[in-house]
């Protein structure tokens, strides 16, 4: 059965996306397996493989580790053994029963692997060539990235990736990144990590049929026709209680409802919300001359 892989940028609307898919009751949502900071990346009963860099870069050279890795996430087969021999705090374990459980009955019923990863976007390609996924990744606008990261006080270490001899070899654009190397300007840092990895992403697209690049600011603007045909081209089946589901989350306030409120062992970035009104907020945490200059790097 075919995974879904949703990646793009961490605060491009990932965790969205992927619990909206989740919505059709087809899915097993696995969140962030490459994420090296926290579980369950660096959770070998999902993934059983070493995370040693964000931005990891898989590619068919040398992938015998991670292709047995992963083929047992997307298929759902869960590792309690190298699980148990890794993490076994009291939130460990009931995490390991919460994914075990999620797998397995996943694998018994049919359902598929969603794999929502940030981290994976870079190795979008090694995803739709290897693994065989249909591949969703989410492009926001950069201006209202770089505030989300500003106002979350985040930065990129572009070390991560420049030390990885395959991703700058594959993706030469990552060189671009080098002079700012140790730099301490967040938003110099965040709109030029925009510019790079949106140009691999569209250079992977055009490469791969199985890469489907999406507007965040379009699924914000119109969530229903928007994530009914993201169901139709990753081939789930739109029904009325994943409308209703999606509709709850995505068009009414965030008090009329928990929808997919931040809780559970799976934690993701999304809270329901009006996408409408979150799309307004989020060109308002810079300021004019920030946003300006945002755009004058992104587009450099």
């Amino acid at each position: 059965m075919t995974p879904v892989l949703v990646t793009g940028l961490p605060r491009s609307g990932t965790s969205w996306a992927g619990k909206m898919l989740a919505a059709s009751g087809e899915l097993v949502y696995v969140n962030e397996p490459l994420n090296p900071s926290h579980r369950p990346g660096r959770s070998p009963g999902v993934l059983d493989a070493e995370v040693t860099h964000r931005f990891q870069y898989i590619s068919a050279d040398d992938d015998a580790t991670w292709l047995r890795a992963f083929t047992d996430t997307v298929a759902l087969r869960y590792r309690f053994l190298a699980e148990l021999r890794r993490n076994r705090a009291p939130y460990d374990l009931a995490r390991m029963v919460r994914y075990g459980t999620a797998f397995t009955f996943g694998r018994l019923t049919g359902r598929r692997a969603l794999l929502d990863d940030p981290f994976a976007l870079l190795s979008a390609g090694w995803f739709a060539g290897r693994l065989g996924c249909r591949v969703i990744v989410m492009v926001r606008d950069p201006v209202a990235f770089a505030g989300s990261w500003q106002r979350l006080g985040w930065t990129v270490y572009f070390h991560e990736l420049l030390e990885q001899p395959l991703l700058v070899r594959d993706h030469p654009r990552v060189e671009e990144l080098r002079p700012l190397v140790g730099s301490q300007d967040r938003l110099a840092k965040a709109a030029a990590l925009w510019r790079v990895t949106t140009a691999v992403a569209a250079d992977l697209a055009a490469r791969h049929p199985e890469i489907l690049l999406v507007s965040y600011e379009d699924l914000a603007t119109d969530p229903l026709t928007g994530f009914r045909r993201l169901y139709d081209w990753a081939g789930l089946t739109w029904t009325p209680a994943a409308e209703s589901r999606i509709s709850r989350a995505c068009t009414a306030p965030a008090s009329c409802g928990r929808g997919f409120a931040w809780h559970g062992l799976s934690r993701t970035a999304f809270r329901p919300t009006d996408s409408r009104r979150a799309l307004a907020e989020a060109s308002s945490r810079l300021t004019p001359a920030e946003a300006r200059r945002v755009l004058e790097l992104a587009h450099a």
